[in-house]
């Protein structure tokens, strides 16, 4: 299958190296994977802090990023492909807030046909390609952090959790209050630091409790929060983002 890939700005400017990752598992999945190199951003940070005409133009150029026929046969029947992104907080963002941003306009079609292609890796790989089991193997304790996007805006639990659990040699244990937010919210972590601080602080005990090595999640900005915390903190538990390990994992 030919896959398209959007990788966050974030996790572009941040850790490139989950992007890499992910083509890793997506190829070890027998995906052909193509990469845009011309995108940026889905517009959420504009959005979120309240910018919306902002987030409005940076949507635009989302959109118009992931054309959906050849511009060589433009007039052959157009070929949807999958748009895989490593972010859940980005395909919450395309899928349930840009009909508001894109209602009685001229991309509104587009923007219905881009939104129906995207799809989470855990949920791509699970749900799509009916692939659970990478052959992976990685020796560990881990416990799943659900990010807030994954789990409330794309009702994405099990997916990331059958993965783990057919990786050889690892042990997942779920931390009690699992579904509680770790307090990054994007701006909110700004505006309000000292909750935001806290409910990481929360999050960070609840997965040492379990005695995990490592907290995993599908979203990276969950894990750069948390992992902000045990810097500072000198907390002895590591984070890493599903890509990573199932890339680590891959023979």
């Amino acid at each position: 299958m030919q896959v398209e890939l959007f990788i966050p700005c974030f996790i572009d400017q941040l850790k490139p190296s989950i992007a890499f990752d992910m083509i890793k598992v997506l190829e070890k999945a027998g995906c052909n994977v193509i990469y845009n190199t011309e995108q940026t951003c889905c517009g959420q940070p504009a959005y979120t802090a309240g910018f919306w005409n902002e987030a409005r133009e940076v949507a635009e150029k989302f959109i118009q990023e992931f054309p959906l026929g050849d511009p060589d046969k433009p007039f052959a029947k157009p070929i949807e492909k999958p748009i895989v992104c490593p972010a859940a907080s980005c395909i919450g963002m395309v899928k349930n807030h840009y009909n508001g941003i894109f209602q009685n306009t001229s991309l509104h079609n587009q923007c219905r046909k881009v939104q129906k292609n995207m799809f989470e890796l855990s949920d791509f790989l699970v749900n799509v390609l009916r692939k659970p089991n990478l052959e992976c193997r990685f020796e560990g304790r881990v416990t799943y952090h659900d990010s807030c996007s994954a789990l409330r805006e794309l009702k994405i639990k099990d997916a990331p959790r059958v993965l783990l659990n057919n990786i050889k040699g690892l042990e997942l244990i779920e931390m009690i209050d699992t579904e509680n937010c770790c307090g990054f919210g994007g701006i909110f972590s700004y505006k309000f630091e000292s909750i935001s601080v806290s409910l990481a602080e929360q999050k960070i005990e609840k997965a040492l409790a379990t005695e995990a090595q490592y907290i995993v999640s599908t979203d990276y900005s969950c894990l750069l929060h948390l992992d902000t915390y045990v810097q500072k903190n000198n907390v002895p538990i590591k984070v890493m983002h599903l890509a990573e390990l199932l890339a680590l994992g891959i023979n």
